[in-house]
């Protein structure tokens, strides 16, 4: 029987939800098998009209969702409410996606002769994968769980999903699978179009199914690296796709400091520790000048963190995480400079909580290495100082690679942006200028991934992009009408495509 956790209390209950046996796994997505066809074979406008059901379904059970994840995650309710918010506008995002068509990168490219020769009639577009699995997030929920954008992803595609659901949020993940069926039902959607499966041995027994043709994950390095030699035991490996580890440094210039001396520490401050440090995207180290303007902001961070009270993390094992590598981080020579209280605030929980202080450390750039640029999931923030511009870039070359990369920077310092950007560039998915990293908009322009070990693809996990992961090409030659998908036939399907070289909007 599998267990829920309030993580304000670290009470657990008990679940009316087992385990899924290997049996189980192999129903679920033989399920998902059959549905594939038919799910691509009904067209965008199906997909759009079920994607379209699954944002009506998730706003008509917002308040119950909200009120289940809020007491196995210890969010917020108006964290999670926002969340929610973000599912259905995400869901309803991609429908838009799917009627409008460009996506799918049709090409039509007529029989006739070329320069090499008589040439066939070639057509090309982008199809679904086939079945996917999604492995749910410990800190969303909704946007990166059930409800999640691996979930939109795969339906825009034509994939059915069968969901991976994360053991902290077991009645949570089961809800949102409840919602996702009645969507399904109001649109007459195939049965398998939606799965999930619960447990550790479920969600390798899935990558492994052959039914399985790609697996979206977001997580730990390690939990990623079993999922991955899962995957390689197959006789046909699937593409997977990982969300995995991000310090994603962000850097202070001396203008900066000194023009936004106190709005730079407090948003510095609210990113590191909002959704108490539990984001992909908090900044984990912070690059600041020294002198009077550098001392300044960094003094303010800290009466900042010493007058926060403690955070609540996600579970027991996130909350045993965080000790362990702020002890690290301490001995390999970022000693702590400001810490907020331990004590839990009144009304938040119990001392049985999984309760941590605000924790900022201090080094220089010098200094940094991999040692002290290891991710600590929760509020902790390292502060490196630096003397040159240099000492950043150099330090740059010593970290891993992140989602992010953020410049703080002054109109009249346009040489720095210059000199920092090839490895700003180089280091991240994502630039951020003047701002904060946490807070990922859902668009098409958006990139949410960036080099290993941050994520292990060149696609990104957030925006309508993120359906790339789930397609293949696929081409016909000489087919006739009758044999093409609507998109590549003669007629105008009313999406973009490329035809004989020249860009073709719709009529």
């Amino acid at each position: 029987m599998l267990t829920t956790t309030d993580p304000r209390s670290g009470v657990s209950a008990a679940t009316d939800l087992e385990p899924t046996t290997v049996e189980g796994v192999d129903q679920i997505a033989r399920w998902a098998a059959s549905a594939a066809h038919e799910l691509q074979s009904r067209g965008r406008e199906f997909r759009a009209r079920l994607l379209d059901a699954m944002a009506d379904a998730v706003d008509e059970a917002r308040d119950e969702l909200v009120a289940v994840a809020d007491s196995e995650t210890g969010l917020g309710v108006a964290r999670l409410t926002g969340e929610a918010g973000r599912s259905a506008f995400q869901f309803r995002l991609f429908a838009e996606a799917v009627r409008e068509g460009s996506f799918v990168e049709a090409a039509i490219d007529h029989a006739g002769d070329t320069p090499l020769g008589p040439g066939p009639d070639v057509r090309r577009m982008l199809v679904s994968i086939g079945p996917v699995a999604v492995f749910g997030s410990s800190n969303f929920p909704f946007a990166f769980s059930v409800l999640g954008g691996d979930t939109a992803s795969a339906i825009t595609a034509g994939s059915p999903v069968v969901v991976k659901a994360h053991g902290s949020h077991p009645l949570t993940s089961k809800l949102s699978f409840e919602v996702l069926q009645r969507a399904a039902e109001t649109v007459g959607a195939p049965r398998g179009t939606f799965g999930i499966v619960y447990g550790q041995r479920a969600g390798v027994a899935l990558v492994k199914h052959p039914s399985i043709k790609a697996a979206g994950f977001t997580g730990s390095l390690g939990a990623a690296s079993a999922l991955q030699a899962a995957i390689d035991e197959r006789p046909d490996p699937i593409p997977f796709f990982g969300e995995l580890s991000s310090i994603n440094p962000l850097v202070i210039t001396p203008g900066a400091a000194a023009a936004r001396t106190a709005e730079i520490a407090s948003g510095l401050f609210t990113s590191f520790t909002g959704s108490a440090g539990q984001l992909c995207t908090k900044p984990g180290i912070a690059f600041v000048p020294s002198g009077a303007a550098g001392e300044a902001l960094v003094e303010q961070l800290k009466g900042l963190t010493r007058e926060a009270g403690a955070q609540v993390l996600l579970n027991d094992r996130i909350r045993d995480s965080f000790g362990e590598i702020s002890a690290r981080l301490e001995a390999g020579g970022a000693p702590v400079a400001a810490q907020g209280s331990a004590d839990v605030p009144d009304g938040a929980g119990s001392a049985d909580g999984f309760f941590v202080p605000p924790t900022l450390l201090e080094t220089t750039a010098g200094a940094l290495d991999e040692t002290l640029a290891e991710e600590c999931f929760g509020p902790l923030v390292v502060v490196a100082r630096y003397s040159e511009l240099e000492e950043v870039q150099e330090a740059f070359g010593r970290i891993p690679k992140s989602l992010t990369a953020t410049l703080h920077v002054e109109d009249d310092e346009s040489d720095l942006v210059a000199s920092l950007a090839p490895t700003l560039e180089a280091s991240a998915g994502r630039i951020v200028f003047n701002g904060f990293p946490t807070g990922v908009r859902v668009t098409w322009a958006q990139q949410h991934g960036g080099p290993w070990p941050s994520t292990n693809s060149q696609h990104t996990s957030v925006g309508v992009t993120a359906v790339r992961r789930f397609l293949r090409p696929l081409a016909w030659q000489n087919a006739p009408q009758a044999a093409l998908p609507v998109e590549l036939r003669d007629a105008d399907p009313g999406i973009p495509r490329r035809v004989d070289g020249v860009l073709v909007l719709p009529a």
